[in-house]
């Protein structure tokens, strides 16, 4: 039991704390909302983590072997996702600076937590990545041994509750941003940079 609870921990922050394009975005929308926001988005990139690694644990090689076919065509979705929220994030940067007016001003109705959490739940399992990472943990346990149904639960909570505690301290950390930069000049230059990350990233997704 404490086997799979730390290896359900490792495995959540093993595929969380290396900051990508999901990360990026997470820490942008969370300085141009709120920080229920931001938490909310986060629990939908752990859920994503979740569900990945309950297929992992339930499937192990057959589903990875299962995702290799579609590997590309789910790569070029994601890439195109990310482009699409870069453009648009850039854009609208943009559009603020020029009226110059406040974000709190200019900007539309920012998202609610509940559109929050399914946008990031939804980008996040566009991912391959994770569950194929997932699948390689469980194969590569040693075990031939079946793990049992509790073990596996205790390895897929762990591992959501480790993914979790990283995207909230990502979401607090952009909370932190926008109340640092309120200015329009300040919010243009994080969301530019913001859409330069994702797009970089887009382009390696595929490259």
């Amino acid at each position: 039991m404490t086997a799979a609870l730390v290896a359900g921990l490792v495995a959540g922050y093993g595929i969380a704390v290396p900051v990508g394009a999901v990360g990026t975005y997470l820490v942008s929308l969370t300085a141009r909302t709120s920080l229920r926001t931001g938490v909310c988005a986060a629990l939908g990139v752990a859920t994503a983590d979740g569900l990945y690694a309950l297929l992992a644990t339930a499937g192990g090689s057959a589903v990875a072997a299962a995702l290799r076919p579609i590997l590309g065509p789910l790569r070029w979705a994601s890439a195109l996702v990310l482009l699409a929220l870069a453009a648009w994030g850039a854009v609208a940067a943009v559009r603020r600076y020029r009226a110059h007016r406040l974000t709190t001003r200019s900007d539309p109705p920012p998202p609610s937590p509940a559109r929050a959490y399914l946008s990031l739940l939804g980008i996040t399992l566009l991912n391959p990545t994770t569950v194929v990472y997932f699948a390689a943990l469980v194969l590569g346990s040693g075990g031939a041994d079946a793990v049992r149904p509790l073990e596996q639960a205790v390895f897929v909570l762990a591992a959501f509750a480790a993914s979790a505690s990283w995207q909230v301290l990502l979401a607090g950390g952009g909370a932190l941003l926008g109340r640092a930069l309120t200015g329009h000049r300040g919010r243009l230059v994080t969301a530019l940079v913001s859409s330069g990350v994702m797009t970089v990233l887009a382009v390696r997704l595929v490259a």
